[in-house]
């Protein structure tokens, strides 16, 4: 579990590095950046929906803070 945690994180900051780096080659000419930013927000709903899906199936368990 936490290969794939760490392994979607370096995915998404990679994403947002190549955002950056066409934002500042291209001064807005073309939609990279724009793509980029896509698979970051994709890449980030995907981990989040894996954590949750993982956290129903048992694979992970929820500690720490507790709610009344």
């Amino acid at each position: 579990m936490r290969i794939i945690v760490i392994l979607a994180f370096l995915g998404i900051l990679g994403s947002l590095a190549s955002a950056l780096v066409y934002l500042m080659r291209d001064k807005g000419g073309t939609s990279r950046t724009a793509y980029a930013l896509t698979w970051r927000v994709g890449l980030s709903i995907a981990l989040f929906l894996f954590v949750l899906l993982a956290h129903h199936l048992g694979w992970i368990e929820s500690t720490g803070v507790t709610f009344r």
